[in-house]
């Protein structure tokens, strides 16, 4: 943990006193803009609301709060190196969700719709499509999602933001995108084609164990005959 640590304090600097005002300064004129959108959201999401935007490789998920706050799950390294609230509150950096990934620390936050949604279009509910489990109550949901939030273990595969919001609104902690990549891994391994590689690696591999082997013995093979003589 602790280089990981170390590598969080050469990427996340400190910033002086100055650029903290100047930071200041920004998120209070962001925050006046954003009162004014967070107000429309009400017209059409309803607390415990589970959210849904595309990313490059994955989708992310959060569950609607009220008042165009989002709660979600993500990786972040900086809870586990600064105790700052200030600088944990500002937006997750690329370096911050990187190191939080290999760390397995994240933070169950809440952000507006527009930083959770960043620039990508929102889903409403979209999974109740999918899951089996009929979704409970809008306040309980949104109530489970309050009382997560802080600093938890993150994992790729076992623990994720889906993981996150299927508890909430379902009460099941299940990740449908976890399951259609191992699926897709599980049919990768067991094509002919990757186990023709596989085999020819095998192979490969055995042969220069045994070259290794017979190298190791012709260079010991003399000393072992001086020490029986």
């Amino acid at each position: 943990m602790f280089p990981l640590q170390l590598l969080a304090l050469i990427f996340i600097s400190t910033p002086t006193p100055d650029l903290k005002k100047r930071r200041q300064g920004e998120e209070e004129a962001d925050r006046q803009v954003k009162g004014r959108t967070d107000r429309q959201y009400e017209l059409v999401l309803k607390r415990g609301d589970l959210l849904e935007v595309p990313r490059t490789l994955f989708t992310h998920f959060g569950i609607y709060l009220g008042g165009g706050r989002v709660a979600h799950f993500i990786p972040d390294i900086m809870p586990v190196v600064s105790g700052d609230q200030i600088r944990i509150g500002q937006m997750v950096t690329n370096s911050r969700l990187l190191l939080g990934v290999l760390a397995k620390c994240g933070s169950v936050r809440v952000d507006s719709v527009e930083d959770f949604a960043y620039g990508s279009e929102i889903l409403v509910n979209a999974s109740d499509k999918v899951c089996s489990r009929p979704a409970l109550n809008g306040e309980e949901v949104a109530r489970r999602a309050e009382k997560l939030r802080g600093h938890v273990p993150y994992s790729l595969l076992w623990y994720n933001c889906e993981h996150f919001v299927m508890y909430c609104r379902y009460g099941t902690v299940v990740s449908f995108q976890t399951f259609q990549f191992c699926k897709t891994v599980r049919k990768l391994l067991l094509s002919r084609r990757v186990a023709k590689v596989t085999a020819v690696l095998g192979a490969c591999l055995l042969l220069y164990l045994r070259a290794v082997s017979a190298a190791l013995l012709a260079v010991l093979l003399p000393s072992l005959i001086w020490m029986a003589s």
